[in-house]
């Protein structure tokens, strides 16, 4: 009989490097987040972020830069970054398609037209009022390119029904947002992707159904991993397919159109954190989906960080830091004679 402590060793050896790699995206995370507070039009010492955490009566304006405008302006970050991230993870399981995203396949332009409606049609504002809209977006937009393109292996088929409708409502968003500057004078920057701006009064309304979506999201690991295998498969193995799509449906809903009411349409987000995820975890979804929500952040408050110190005067919103960073990673991606098996 062979020896049964190679296999198990081998299973060790893997569990270890998956816990490494959440251990240390953890760092990064609160490293990005601890440079995002410091960062800005005024830089501030990590003495003077410690004693404004405090609330220190010594240093009034850094208690209020600190408190007021960067704390909610990471913990946004944090949240757009998970919701997109995860999204694009789920979309990727759920199609099995390597080139699936929230921003490629139109996903956030539907959540983005959608907000655009209601604020210019029937004066909705803030954040919690336009979240109703930015789901029936998110929803009816992943419904429309899944119908259209198919929720199987076809890349280019799914992805060019994904461009084609984010296209068309990106530049009818854009039409209705210069049609009245004045009504829509709010918009204008959250329309290019920023999270110049973001407070409580809208990183908070969206916690709860970023937490939502994340838990929904990891629920239905174990049938994403059967999915993996191929529909005859998963049924085989006891997956019951149609409630897992509808859940991840719903999933994606949450998450993208949580993540686009925040900061607007961030691009790339959900296509490069899930295939960084799977080449440093593997192909099982549950750790896969635990890595994204954590990378994901990373990788928005880098490049908010990045929008911020780039330009001499103003900055750069991070829907365009991740487009510079995520356009490459598509053409690598799709110039690939064959890309891995998800």
């Amino acid at each position: 009989m062979p020896p049964s402590s190679p296999p198990a060793t081998g299973r060790s050896s893997v569990r270890g490097r998956r816990q490494t790699v959440i251990v240390l995206a953890l760092l990064a995370l609160v490293v990005a987040a601890a440079v995002s507070i410091a960062v800005g039009a005024e830089s501030l010492s990590v003495r003077r972020v410690i004693e404004a955490l405090w609330g220190s009566p010594d240093d009034p304006t850094a208690t209020t830069i600190v408190r007021e405008t960067r704390v909610p302006r990471m913990v946004a970050a944090i949240v757009v970054g998970a919701g997109l991230a995860v999204a694009g993870a789920v979309i990727q399981a759920l199609t099995r398609n390597p080139l699936a995203d929230p921003g490629i396949l139109g996903v956030s332009a539907g959540s983005a037209f959608t907000v655009a409606l209601g604020v210019g049609f029937l004066g909705v504002s803030g954040t919690l009022a336009t979240l109703p809209f930015a789901f029936a977006g998110a929803l009816v937009t992943a419904l429309a390119v899944f119908a259209i393109g198919g929720s199987g292996t076809s890349s280019a088929r799914l992805v060019l029904a994904g461009v084609a409708f984010g296209s068309v409502l990106a530049g009818v968003t854009r039409a209705i947002v210069l049609a009245d500057p004045k009504a829509f004078n709010t918009m204008r920057v959250w329309n290019a992707g920023s999270l110049e701006g973001r407070g409580w009064e809208h990183a908070a309304p969206v916690i709860a159904f970023i937490l939502l979506g994340l838990v929904m999201a990891m629920a239905i690991t174990p049938s994403l991993n059967a999915t993996a295998l191929g529909d005859d498969t998963a049924r085989a193995l006891g997956a019951r397919l149609f409630r897992t799509r509808v859940v991840a449906l719903l999933c994606i809903t949450l998450l993208a159109g949580s993540a686009t009411a925040v900061a607007g349409p961030i691009v790339f987000v959900g296509l490069m954190i899930p295939h960084a995820a799977r080449a440093l975890v593997g192909l099982d979804q549950r750790w896969i989906i635990g890595v994204s929500a954590v990378l994901g952040p990373v990788l928005v408050l880098a490049s908010d960080i990045l929008g911020r110190v780039a330009l001499p005067n103003g900055e750069l919103p991070v829907g365009v830091v991740t487009a510079f960073v995520g356009a490459p990673v598509l053409i690598a991606i799709v110039r690939r004679r064959q890309v891995v098996s998800l």
